[in-house]
């Protein structure tokens, strides 16, 4: 994240940052950051970061971005958000997850409808551009 973040701002972006005050006590908070928001827990962290942001775009990552992609997505269809929802497939990264959805669909645990909520590309650019056009 830091390396996303340092692009953003050396090409005039801004960041806002959302962290639990246990990582800040573990210096992992980026310092550059536009805005920083330090909260108690990772779940105030989630619900102030839905708050604050336009839309959601998970790179690939490990277990903690896999909960929190899974936490958008289910927040999207529960109604909690209208919020768009984008998986970055770099490579190919979340094609078994992906077949991991269609496999939950073909067993009757999630509908087409969720299929088709989120947005998956390998480009950020079209990423993006396809999160942004209305569906």
């Amino acid at each position: 994240m830091g390396v996303l973040a340092d692009a953003v701002l050396e090409n005039g972006g801004e960041i806002t940052g959302v962290i639990p005050d246990k990582l800040m006590e573990m210096e992992v908070a980026h310092q550059g950051v536009t805005e920083l928001h330090v909260v108690r827990t990772m779940h105030e962290r989630k619900a102030l970061m839905a708050e604050l942001a336009d839309g959601f775009i998970s790179l690939p990552g490990g277990l903690g971005t896999l909960e929190e992609t899974m936490e958008m997505i289910t927040w999207l269809q529960l109604g909690y958000h209208a919020k768009p929802v984008g998986l970055l497939n770099v490579r190919g990264y979340y094609d078994p997850l992906l077949a991991f959805f269609r496999h939950m669909n073909e067993e009757g645990f999630i509908s087409e409808k969720i299929l088709g909520s989120f947005t998956v590309d390998d480009a950020p650019e079209g990423l993006v551009r396809r999160m942004l056009t209305p569906r």
